[in-house]
This record gives structure tokens, sequence and C-alpha cells, in this order.
């Protein structure tokens, strides 16, 4: 027997509904918020994400399935969205339209990491990407649609946590700063992190090593080194957020994981799903368009990993609306009555009625075993005397109330007018 690769999953039939109410919910909300969906490749040029997620990153050293194509050139598979958007945003000259572009993206992603819970090799984000404005409003804007979206989902018990990165000019004092403590305590860094002191100090913050953690538990904050500017961006976000009636909290070692991020940042974080606590997470990136040759134009965006959503949902007890049942299942009851209830069936689907008929010649307790199991709400049995009558004789199965009805009086049975 063959299996799936490690690290990934499939998602069954039976399960399937739980991740089109998702979905259903992402683009209901991005919608409201007047954001259209974009899809890019599944794999890019290699450099794509080198440029844009940046080399020091786990996800560009250690995570990203990177392979030459039979013309030799390096292609990865999309290890995250924002890269692909930012890459297709300049690519399509979408620079000149009417700004801001609002976007959203529901894709698969790939990267190697160790599988765990909510986490997987092959796992699927829900993304927004708003680019052309450096505005507050717009990152005020962003963390409300995502906020929206994990509401309508039903999840709580959720913090908002927010910080500002900075920008070029005053991050380069806090990496120095930072630079300067962590050169200090180098030999209790993992080796990683040794690496990453002397090419980008900032990712050490991310380091999951304990020993690495308990050493940034004094470091600097980036908070004390950001520039007037960067502080009254900051400030006034969290003032439209406050006259919107969101609660947060200014965390100062939030940073990201992506190089790309400037200014603002944030994740939405859960006690519910173990160490993996954050389930939404993004911030402004406002040099990413122009290191694919675009012009300097902002942007502001967040991702969801659906697996992590999902397993908050389950741990918190939020009930995922059921898919739509069959409305009527038609039992026929020999060959002639069998071709019968397949022109019945096509002529209900044909009016966006849900239904099904025998396909396995099963006997008339079997098809009701098997209208039971598909949660039919009838069973419509033609057997030889319904044949002849032109009727259906319908069961329904929450009350075990009959009826016979005429073929030209199904319709108005199943919507209640007879």
């Amino acid at each position: 027997m063959i299996n799936a690769p490690k690290g990934t999953k499939d998602i069954l039939p039976k399960d399937s509904y739980k991740w089109q109410f998702i979905e259903r919910t992402a683009r209901e909300t991005a919608a409201v918020y007047n954001a259209d969906e974009i899809r890019t490749p599944t794999f890019e040029h290699t450099e794509v994400f080198q440029r844009g997620v940046g080399e020091t990153t786990d996800i560009v050293n250690k995570e990203m399935y990177t392979f030459l194509d039979k013309g030799g050139r390096s292609i990865t598979l999309k290890p995250e969205g924002t890269a692909g958007v930012a890459r297709a945003f300049v690519e399509n000259g979408m620079q000149s339209t009417a700004l801001p572009v609002k976007m959203y993206y529901i894709t698969q992603c790939f990267r190697y990491e160790r599988p765990q819970a909510g986490r997987l090799r092959e796992f699927h984000q829900f993304g927004v990407e708003f680019i052309g404005s450096f505005e507050p409003s717009t990152d005020a804007e962003v963390i409300l649609l995502a906020k929206s979206f994990l509401d309508k989902l039903g999840i709580k018990d959720i913090s908002l946590r927010i910080n500002s990165i900075g920008c070029k000019k005053c991050r380069a004092g806090y990496q120095t700063a930072l630079k300067n403590y962590l050169s200090e305590k180098r030999d209790g860094l993992c080796e990683l992190c040794k690496e990453r002191l002397g090419k980008n100090p900032m990712r050490v913050l991310d380091c999951k090593n304990k020993e690495c953690a308990s050493i940034m538990a004094g470091a600097p904050l980036i908070t004390d080194y950001i520039c007037d500017e960067c502080r009254s961006h900051l400030e006034k976000t969290t003032k439209l957020l406050e006259s919107a009636g969101v609660k947060f909290v200014i965390d100062p070692k939030i940073v990201r994981g992506l190089d790309y991020y400037t200014r603002t940042v944030f994740e939405f974080v859960s006690e519910n799903i173990g160490a993996q606590g954050t389930v939404l997470g993004g911030g402004r990136y406002d040099g990413l368009i122009s290191q694919f040759g675009g012009t300097e134009v902002p942007g502001i965006g967040f991702a969801a990993g659906l697996e992590r959503l999902l397993l908050v949902m389950e741990n918190t007890g939020v009930v995922i609306p059921e898919k739509r049942s069959v409305k009527i299942y038609f039992a026929p009851m020999g060959e002639k009555e069998s071709e019968r209830a397949f022109a019945l069936a096509q002529t209900l689907r044909g009016l966006k009625i849900a239904c099904d008929t025998d396909h396995m010649k099963r006997g008339i307790k079997s098809q009701f075993k098997y209208a039971d199991k598909i949660g039919a709400e009838y069973v419509g049995v033609i057997g030889s005397d319904e044949y002849e009558r032109g009727t259906v004789k319908i069961k329904n199965m929450a009350d075990g109330s009959e009826r016979e009805v005429g073929d030209e009086d199904i319709i108005k049975f199943l919507n209640g007018e007879i």
C-alpha cells in the first residue's frame, strides 16, 4: 500500500464541509471589505522567496521545497502567499490601477518542517493583502477584517497583540543595540542563532530554543528605538482600533518571522492549540514591492492557516454547520422503476434540489439504510404500483410519516406547498 507523504493529509468527503465553511466565511468577509480574489502559481522562481521572504529566515534556509526543473531553473513550491502576490502586483502593472488594491487568496503552501498539531508540510492559508496605502487606517482595517473573520468562525478566547518594528531608518539603531547585547552572550546561543547574529540579529527573536529564549528575555526592546513617525503611526492605528471597540495588547516582543515586515505587526493568539498559539498573523511591508522592481508602494496583510483554525475550533467546541443534506432519495424497486427514479432525480437537480437514487441494485431495506447514512430528509419509494399510478410514496425520515404524491406534485410537496 502506498501512503500519503509525511506531513500531508487527505481531506475526506465527510470532513470537507468544515473546510468549505471556513473558505466560505473567508470569501464573504473579504467581500464586505471590497477585497477581490487573486490566484498565484503553486510554484515560483526561487528568487521570489529569497527576495521577498528573506535569505536569513528559517523558511528560506531550512523549509522550502526547492528543485531544478527540466530546464535547469530553480523552482520553489509556495511556502507563503505574500511574496507571490507582490510579484504578481508588479509584473501585471497593478501599481498603475486605482489604489489601494485589496486582494485575498485561499491557497496551498508547502514547508519542510516537523509535522505537529495544526502544522503540516502541505497546508492551506487564507491571506489578505492591501497594497497602496501608507495610512494607519489601512492597518486598522486589515486587523478589523481579520477579527471579523475569526468572529464569524465562532472562535472565542483569542487576544490581539500588536507592535511596531519600525522602518529602515530607526530599525538600524535597534539592530546595533541588539547585536551588541547578543554578542556578549554569543556562547549561550544555538548554532543557528550564532549565524543569524552576523546576518540579521532580529531573527534571533524568533528562535524557539529555550536557551536562546532565555537570553532574549533581557534583550533591548524595539519600541524603545522606533522613530517619532513610526510611533505616531502605531498610535493612530491603535486609536482607530479602540474607536472600533477592539481590545489589544502592545507586545514589544512581536516581530513576525519574515524579513519583509515594517512598522505594524500583529498576531491573534489562542490558548487552545498548545505551544503553537498564533492562529493569524500579519503586518505592514512597505519595502516589499520595490524588491520586485516596482515603485515604493506600501502594503499590509495577514495570513491564517486553515488547519490551525480547525484545530482551535475543535478544541473550543465551535459547531460547524454540517453540509446540506440530500432533500430526497428515490428508492426504486425494479429496472423500469430505476429509470423513472433516475429521470425524476435529474429533473429535481435541474431545479437545484439535492437528491440521489440507487446505483447499486440494493433491496428496499438496504436503500433505506443508505438514505439514512447520507442524511436524506425524505425517501421516495417507487414500486410497481407507484410506477403504474405515476406516483411516489414519500416517507419523512424524521417522523416516519408517509404520503403518496404524483410526479407533478413532488416539487410542491418538498417546498411545503401541499
